[in-house]
């Protein structure tokens, strides 16, 4: 049992969401006494946020759902300088036209997790460049510059990393944790807001806010991080060989998004259904206790529960049921697919990359050679093997499969 009273950090703390916190007991006290405003800030350096921001996402559900209210930062002013942290090169620069799109587009993912109103604990969304791009430069540096010490800075692991390996940090980037620090007490002037969360590699940062508020505002801020999700193999979650797994719908389909929450490794199922369902404990408990072949129905539950969070209940289903007819070699309406035009042919060791089902040609290629890829559920003899109209079969499509949980169409034009 946590030893915590309230709602808030007894949830994330049985969910397995806290890695580092700063001053948990006052924290604790303060959650338990009156709504909590908290927030995490998110760049815009793409049109869709992916499976690695998914984590803040729910700390961000879970304190609402606990009775306080979450604050979405959109970073418009920081992407235009880029967070070092995590990185060992230097972020494109966008410009404000790309940088106002990728907001556009990444808003909406917030809709489905988050509930947006004018009540005490109605979510809201921000934009710093609202006042970051209003600095001055000079009275900046006087009022809030003084207090970031350049040895501390350097000791942070963002920048750390960069010098360490003799890699370029410009003075551009430096600034990241200064701007980072800024938002949370313009935040806490703007909105009460209390608590900044994220991922560990933005503990520095976080630390960094909540003393600069304790020095220009004598205000007690708070922190917390969470622990960087790896799989039970060590490798990097939401890291595949066919790219990112996006939120968005319309960078990646909602059967693939399901198909990757079913592909789950064994290990990680009960630890995935903690933090990224709304599953009781106790159910999650008693799909915890499955074992050999029936964990495979607690990966399903996954599948159904993390793409009804992201992408509604009716693309959940439908990929439920694709992904139930393609695995029983029925129809296979709503897999990824490419169309075959009339008189032509097309090279599956193409079609494997198009399709998002191998990374490269060289994968496709290794594939085939193993014999792990199928036409209409014949393996294919060979990476010079292609597609013709006759193997276009119920109805004009032909089913490609790539081991055993990849699958995909290539239709008639």
């Amino acid at each position: 049992m946590s030893e915590f009273k309230s709602d808030f950090l007894r949830t994330l703390a049985e969910r397995g969401y806290i890695h580092q916190q700063t001053d948990a007991a006052r924290l604790d006290e303060r959650a338990l006494g009156g709504v909590v405003t908290g927030y995490i800030g998110f760049d815009a350096t793409a049109n869709s946020l992916h499976i690695g921001n998914l984590v803040s996402i729910m700390l961000l559900r879970r304190l609402q759902q606990t009775g306080h209210r979450p604050i979405v930062l959109m970073g418009g002013g920081t992407t235009k300088v880029g967070d070092p942290s995590g990185r060992t090169e230097t972020r494109q620069l966008l410009t404000d036209a790309q940088i106002n799109a990728n907001i556009a587009s990444i808003r909406e993912t917030f809709g489905h997790f988050l509930r947006f109103d004018d009540s005490e604990t109605g979510a809201l969304i921000v934009n710093n460049d609202d006042w970051l791009s209003e600095l001055q430069y000079i009275p900046f540096l006087r009022d809030i510059g003084r207090h970031f010490s350049i040895n501390r800075m350097l000791t942070m692991d963002s920048v750390k990393l960069r010098l360490d390996r003799e890699q370029p940090l410009s003075f551009l980037e430096f600034n990241y944790m200064i701007l980072q620090g800024y938002d949370f007490v313009e935040l806490n002037k703007r909105y009460g807001c209390a608590l900044q969360m994220g991922g560990s590699d933005q503990w520095g940062n976080i630390l960094q806010g909540v003393e600069l508020g304790r020095r220009v505002r004598d205000q007690e801020l708070f922190g917390i991080t969470t622990p960087l999700i790896t799989t039970s193999s060590g490798a990097k979650m939401g890291k595949t060989a066919s790219g990112a797994i996006w939120l968005n719908p319309q960078r990646l389909n909602s059967y693939d998004y399901w198909q990757y929450w079913r592909n789950t490794e064994d290990g990680d199922v009960a630890r995935f259904l903690r933090i990224f369902t709304d599953l009781p404990l106790s159910e999650i408990e008693g799909l915890e206790r499955l074992e050999g072949a029936e964990i495979n129905e607690a990966k399903t539950v996954l599948a159904n529960e993390a793409t009804r969070l992201c992408h509604g209940a009716a693309a959940a289903s439908v990929a439920a049921e694709t992904a139930a007819k393609a695995f029983s070699g029925g129809a296979t309406a709503g897999l990824p697919s490419m169309v075959l035009a009339p008189g032509t042919q097309l090279v599956i060791l193409d079609v494997i990359v198009t399709l998002g089902m191998a990374s490269s040609r060289s994968e496709a290629r290794r594939l085939i050679d193993q014999g792990g890829v199928k036409l209409n559920d014949r393996t294919v003899p060979s990476a010079l093997a292609t597609v013709t109209a006759a193997d276009l079969i119920d109805g004009g499509v032909a089913r490609l499969a790539v081991g055993k949980k990849r699958h995909g169409l290539i239709k008639g034009g």
